[in-house]
């Protein structure tokens, strides 16, 4: 009986911590660009995030009005910089940098990550990815001279074009241009506990096998699954191939320590004409479908039970962007502060289903002969950026079934489920 009751107050804590987890969502942020002429002042910015389950933003570079609006809020701020060559060569400069950007916003503003650069490692530039280690380093130093070492950390941000390979995901392996910058890069990201970043793009995946079949398994939809021929694991979406692919590089590597981080993802809304998917409908899938296969806390079949913490991409619209329609139709929100779509991230409608969103229908041109598949790297953006077989649906920890049960429940429901439960012991 004692041991009964015991348990049962364990599940009403365990539920209340899945409840408050459900709330806040600490996992998932949001990219805040700013290559736009019409976007809402900083301060609007920052009401408008405290009214979402938001908990974290980042920032392309170290905007003072933005810093300084998203003081007090609680939410964690990314912030980046571009002056690879400056930083890399002057450790005076660096100094002067983390004085100018961070420490007089700290702590009030919660500055966790500066990121040193964006993309870099795709540039093709070899003398410039050359540079980007003594820039962390010296970022490092300085955050250190001004007793911040450890509180905020340093890293940079990859494009999935540093992969050579990646389907199967177990056979992920960096590109053999990039293996000694990379190990360089991870070396400190170890030392120093910072993550590797990278930006996983299933849409940009799509895009190279535009099946109505692959644009399930890129939403998160029913599908067939693929099989890992190695792994014998069954992928059942893109986003876990993808990240699982990031992994196995790591793993090859000897970083599997090291933690992944997605600095973006999203879909866009509209595009290009030969931009096959780029519609509201798949937007709101994928970004609704990635937000609750986080929530469950399933994690990936390589990193069962783990969550990643995931950038969506983006805020708000960029209509400055260059390049193809979809780069400027990513925005969750519109200017005006209203939703673009909505995913349920407001705190007033997170309870709301999450049940996987249905994709749009394919295009008749996608009954065409099918490619291999394939799951393609993320390009750099031109703005920036059988038997033993394992289904990822049955592989789910129990701890991480029975939080996503609780944070599905409302106060009371979670009250009635818990007093159901003591009367059936008692």
């Amino acid at each position: 009986m004692e041991a009964s009751v015991y348990r049962l107050f364990l599940l009403f804590f365990f539920c209340l911590s899945a409840l408050h987890q459900t709330n806040s969502q600490p996992f998932i942020g949001v990219n805040y660009g700013q290559t736009a002429d019409n976007l809402p002042p900083p301060s609007a910015t920052a009401k408008l995030l405290q009214s979402t389950t938001i908990q974290k933003v980042r920032l392309y570079g170290s905007d003072p009005a933005i810093i300084k609006a998203l003081a007090n809020t609680g939410i964690e701020i990314v912030i980046g910089t571009g002056d690879i060559p400056g930083l890399a060569s002057d450790p005076s400069f660096a100094r002067s940098w983390v004085e100018t950007n961070v420490v007089p916003y700290y702590p009030a503003s919660k500055i966790t990550l500066i990121d040193v650069g964006n993309e870099a490692t795709t540039f093709g530039d070899r003398s410039f990815m050359l540079q980007l280690l003594p820039a962390m380093k010296n970022v490092q130093s300085a955050l250190e001279a001004a007793s911040l070492g450890g509180k905020v950390k340093v890293s940079t941000v990859h494009t999935m074009s540093i992969l050579s390979q990646s389907d199967p995901p177990s056979s992920g392996v960096f590109a053999a241009d990039h293996a000694d910058i990379l190990k360089g890069l991870l070396e400190f990201n170890r030392e120093t506990g910072s993550p590797f970043a990278v930006n996983p793009y299933p849409f940009f995946a799509y895009q190279g096998d535009p099946r109505p079949e692959t644009l399930a398994f890129c939403l998160f939809q029913p599908n067939p699954g693929r099989v890992d021929a190695n792994s014998k694991i069954k992928y059942m979406n893109m986003f876990d191939a993808q990240v699982d692919a990031v992994y196995s590089a790591l793993s090859s590597f000897g970083f599997k320590d090291v933690e992944i981080v997605v600095a973006e993802t999203g879909w866009p809304y509209k595009g290009d004409p030969d931009e096959v998917g780029a519609t509201i409908e798949n937007a709101k899938a994928y970004n609704k479908n990635l937000i609750a296969h986080l929530k469950s806390m399933a994690g990936t079949p390589l990193m069962p039970g783990k969550v990643i913490e995931t950038y969506l991409f983006a805020l708000y619209d960029e209509n400055l962007k260059p390049g193809k329609g979809s780069e400027r139709a990513f925005g969750l929100f519109k200017p005006d502060l209203t939703m673009t779509y909505d995913i349920g991230l407001t705190k007033t409608t997170n309870q709301t289903s999450m049940a996987p969103q249905s994709p749009a229908a394919a295009p008749t041109r996608q009954t065409i002969p099918a490619p291999p598949q394939t799951i393609l790297p993320s390009p750099t953006s031109p703005s920036d950026k059988k038997s033993g077989q394992t289904d990822v649906h049955n592989s789910t920890p129990r701890s991480a079934s029975l939080a996503h049960l609780c944070s599905s429940l409302s106060v009371p429901s979670m009250m009635l489920f818990v007093s159901v439960m003591f009367a059936l012991i008692i």
